[in-house]
């Protein structure tokens, strides 16, 4: 476990980092799971309110898959007017293969992604379900790369939990191609007692984006980015020096805050480790 004194030691250190390591100009976007239910009454008029808050990109979550050809063309050119970009999507396995990856591909098109991220790969059975996860990804790449998009994959607390000595995240890694980004959830990894600079390490090039969820042992993931014990500091040195990170996205799945508040409290704790 990351001792309090370990992470106020890497907090401190992060102005430094972010200078040093070019942190400061990698977007900083909302993994939109953290707006759920007002996405749902009003996707328009949260995404405005994202970008008012100064979010600079967004991701769009699996429900986004229902949309119309027509409804995805409008959420572009709102996404065009709040100057907000798309970088990637959150989506189930249906989005990887047969007409799900038709339909996902005209929609992450439209979006102006680079990234269709397989969420979750549902209930796998043992090491070699994982494998054939890593085929399906590989697979849907050679589809996918045709209209410049790319498979992604997003682990939660399954994928670093050990089957037979080895973590899901690792047979993943180690059977699907480079193109296929390892979009890091920070805040899972933690809990799990992995260390997420030594999985970056391990995957250079390959955590292209990451998910900053923070984690205390007190307060789960309902702790803002910034308040719990992920060492900050280390994880985004790492991240941009070492796994070519290419844009951040806060996510928090509650906190004791609204979740317009909790998005804006996040954000500015995000700034204040800049400043």
């Amino acid at each position: 476990m990351i001792s309090r004194r370990s992470f106020l030691a890497s907090t401190s250190a992060l102005p430094v980092v972010f200078a040093a390591s070019g942190a400061s100009k990698i977007p900083i976007g909302l993994e939109l799971y953290s707006v759920r239910n007002e996405l749902k009454d009003d996707l328009m008029g949260t995404v405005r309110a994202v970008a008012k808050q100064g979010y600079q990109c967004v991701e769009f979550f699996s429900p986004y898959t229902q949309w119309t050809a027509d409804y995805a063309k409008e959420v572009r050119k709102l996404l065009d007017d709040v100057g907000v970009r798309c970088y990637s999507t959150h989506n189930g396995p249906g989005s990887f293969s047969g007409d799900g990856m038709s339909h996902a591909i005209e929609l992450n098109h439209t979006l102006g992604a680079e990234y269709i991220v397989m969420a979750s790969a549902g209930r796998i059975e043992g090491l070699d379900g994982w494998k054939k996860v890593a085929e399906t990804l590989n697979q849907a790449d050679q589809t996918m790369k045709s209209s410049g998009l790319h498979p992604g994959y997003h682990n939660h607390q399954l994928e670093f939990t050990p089957i037979d000595g080895k973590l899901p995240m690792e047979v993943l890694a180690a059977n699907t191609t480079k193109d296929i980004m390892l979009q890091l959830d920070v805040g899972t990894c933690v809990q799990m007692k992995q260390d997420p600079v030594a999985w970056i390490d391990k995957n250079p090039g390959r955590i292209r984006s990451l998910h900053l969820k923070d984690w205390s042992p007190e307060n789960g993931y309902k702790v803002l980015f910034g308040e719990g014990v992920v060492p900050w500091a280390k994880v985004i040195d790492a991240a941009v020096k070492t796994g070519g990170a290419r844009y951040f996205l806060i996510e928090q799945e509650g906190s004791r805050l609204p979740a317009m508040e909790t998005s804006a409290r996040c954000l500015e704790n995000y700034r204040k480790l800049q400043a």
